[in-house]
């Protein structure tokens, strides 16, 4: 019988997300299936069937699942006749096997069919059942109840009730079955391939679950189909009961044996994703809990979803908190709810997360509500490693950071689970450095990272996914547009009126003085007026602060007073060169990478640098010895100025000097991700050293 099973078991590759259908199931059986005949018998079951009809309702609004499996109707449809044909004529071994492909998610056939055949025969028979309890009052349903010869039922309910506690336990060892089934299915396949022991093990018993669990179905249906129409003595035979029992043992040890199996699994994996700590073997009840929590987190992630929450609820209300949220600066508590079926950018971080991000967060979030089709929301997640030192600073530090946001965010980093610390760290790779994950209505991760994108196009990178920044890249080309964006409103002014413009930073304020002179002899020397702008240098902030004021006071150049638009400069920086590198870009056939490494090369290094370009086409840039040699030497070039123009004639000079024979450094940030295993040079080609820094302050 088994190699009947086993050679008409096979699987066409659907692939569709049953779940909905299950639960929908489910509450079908919860509903007609009352705990006993005494409620029905007695006419106090309708308060019971009013009060499941409210969760039901409650349970399914906004349920649409069902219409995305129009294309297996046809499927089901088969296999409904089918069991009807053996519920009447009785059942055929080979007939049944044709329909024991688990792969169409085995739910579906005991789900669906159960749904429309056992749980429409339970409907129904205890509908009936209810009316003809009130025969005296309702004269159809005295007309029913005579028509269905259910007065023999009503007389000797008693000894019913084994009856329907046989085929109550067997519809509940099937639907055991089936969610163990499904549970297999679910397990991320990353860690845990289909032909690997003790999974290879537990769906080489799938078809004999399958076929038994069909073949009680079909049992289940006869005997609820026998009770309408039947006499007392026909239906109080003890046969059938027995074999609904006997059925019900089988089916359940089958249950049993897959869960064993699956517990198997569970550990496999957990030793594959380096749950155990061989320094601390030890392994507590609460040490599984949180692997079997981060567990469910790498499967939920794996299915798709009718709306966000699922997946949400699973990150930020694991402590079945309803109000985890607390929004804006106003910390008003708001239940998770506000989140359904939107956009929703988790930004996360530590208590560290600096000034300047928030403030540039906020201010790209108030743009976006001035947009219509641009919806998302903003969840702020703050990651404490070790809540064990949580004092009145750290509290301190939570709630000024608050007080700086204005969307919503994590009451207390308390109400995160230790496994969905774990996950955030793992799977997104949080390290140190915010990251920005951004989940679509359906709770699915369009993006583990989305930040850069954010520093780099603002609101423009909405619904921020890669095929959106792919987009936004092809449109770009390496101008001054690009570099300053929209931080001062002076320099696009300047490029629109075709000025000369010189860009410059490093930290060496006697090297500033210098060259700032010698820049504007220059200028005056070749008959244009250079308007010279500070951005200072990556990290050094309070330095930096201090060499503007000088700047400023000495009246060198211009300088940009506030700090956050010097971060925010290097900021996009750093995050153009993320985005090339995500995307698996080089310098060698990305022009714009190129020009990225380069300008955060020259920020790397001790010295300074300057840029200089006339309105957006012309533009050359040099670090601090060969800048000052260029301009120094402007007589060897004057004639070529004269000529081409002063920017033509400056780049050729300085490709002239340039001898790579001492390059610049590239400090990478620490960003999510990872470093590339190789880095070129941008200025001779060559394949750049490995070193490893650790800064823990950026003055």
């Amino acid at each position: 019988m088994m190699k009947q099973v086993v050679a008409t078991h096979s699987p066409d590759g659907r692939e569709v997300d049953l779940e909905p259908i299950l639960n929908v199931v489910e509450e079908t059986l919860r509903l007609a299936i009352p705990a006993n005949i005494d409620g029905v018998i007695n006419g106090t079951h309708n308060g019971h069937i009013d009060a499941l009809a409210a969760e039901e309702k409650a349970a399914f609004v906004g349920f649409d699942g069902v219409d995305e499996l129009d294309g297996l109707a046809h499927v089901i449809h088969k296999i409904s006749c089918e069991v009807i044909f053996l519920q009447v004529f009785g059942w055929s071994r080979r007939s049944c096997v044709n329909y024991s492909n688990p792969k169409h998610a085995f739910k579906l056939h005991v789900g669906s069919e159960g749904g429309d055949i056992v749980g429409g025969v339970c409907s129904q028979l205890w509908g009936v059942l209810a009316r003809g309890s009130t025969i005296c009052h309702q004269p159809l349903a005295k007309s029913v109840a005579v028509l269905k010869q259910l007065p023999n039922i009503i007389e000797h309910y008693k000894s019913l009730q084994p009856r329907f506690d046989a085929i109550n336990n067997l519809i509940k060892a099937m639907l055991d079955v089936t969610k163990c089934i499904i549970a297999f299915k679910n397990l991320p396949y990353q860690y845990l391939q289909d032909d690997t022991p003790p999974k290879s093990t537990a769906l080489a018993h799938v078809p004999t679950a399958a076929y038994w669990s069909i073949k009680s179905m079909v049992a289940c249906a006869s005997q609820l189909t026998s009770l309408l129409g039947m006499n007392y003595e026909y239906i109080n035979a003890t046969s059938e009961a027995w074999e609904l029992s006997s059925l019900a043992h089988k089916v359940h040890n089958i249950h049993e044996h897959l869960k064993g199996l699956y517990i198997l699994c569970c550990q496999n994996i957990g030793k594959s994703l380096t749950f155990c700590s061989f320094n601390n073997p030890k392994d507590t009840f609460e040490e599984k809990q949180h692997d079997e929590y981060f567990l469910m987190l790498v499967r939920i992630f794996e299915v798709s979803h009718l709306d966000n929450l699922k997946i949400i609820k699973a990150l930020l209300c694991a402590k079945d908190d309803i109000h985890p949220l607390a929004h804006g600066s106003s910390k008003t508590r708001v239940n998770i709810d506000v989140l359904r079926k939107k956009t929703v950018l988790l930004l996360i971080s530590d208590l560290e997360i600096s000034h300047e991000e928030i403030l540039a967060l906020t201010q790209i979030y108030k743009e976006s509500k001035t947009y219509p089709q641009i919806q998302y929301e903003v969840v702020w997640v703050p990651v404490v490693n070790d809540l064990t030192t949580w004092n009145d600073a750290h509290q301190h530090k939570l709630e000024q950071l608050q007080s700086m946001m204005t969307w919503h965010m994590l009451h207390h980093p308390t109400l995160l689970e230790p496994a969905v610390i774990k996950y955030i760290k793992q799977v997104w790779h949080f390290e140190k450095k915010p990251i920005l994950v951004v989940l679509d209505p359906q709770g699915r991760v369009t993006s583990p990272n989305a930040l850069h994108m954010v520093w780099i196009w603002q609101n423009n990178a909405y619904p921020f996914t890669s095929i959106k920044e792919e987009a936004l890249w092809k449109e770009e080309t390496w101008k001054l547009e690009l570099l300053v964006d929209n931080i001062d409103g002076r320099i696009l002014q300047w490029i629109a009126e075709e000025k000369y413009i010189c860009l410059y930073g490093g930290d060496d304020l006697e090297w500033i003085r210098k060259f700032t002179k010698l820049a504007r002899d220059i200028g005056k020397a070749a008959g244009i007026y250079l308007e010279m702008v500070y951005v200072g240098k990556s990290g050094t902030k309070e330095r930096i602060r201090k060499i503007s004021a000088t700047i400023s006071e000495e009246q060198l150049s211009h300088t940009w007073p506030d700090p956050t638009s010097v971060w925010y400069f290097w900021t996009r920086l750093e995050s153009m060169l993320y985005s090339k590198i995500q995307d698996g870009k080089n310098f060698e056939n990305d022009p714009v990478m190129k020009e990225v490494m380069t300008m955060m090369s020259f920020d790397g290094s001790d010295q300074g640098w300057a840029l200089i370009c006339r309105g957006s086409s012309e533009m050359t840039r040099a670090n601090a010895d060969l800048a000052f040699q260029s301009l120094t030497e402007y007589e060897n070039w004057e004639g070529d100025a004269q000529e081409i123009g002063f920017v033509p004639a400056l780049k050729a000079y300085l490709a002239k000097l340039h001898t790579p024979q001492h390059c610049n450094r590239l400090i990478l940030p620490g960003i999510s991700g990872g470093i590339p295993e190789v880095v070129v040079c941008s200025e001779c080609g060559r394949t750049m050293e490995k070193f490893f820094m650790f800064r823990c302050c950026t003055d």
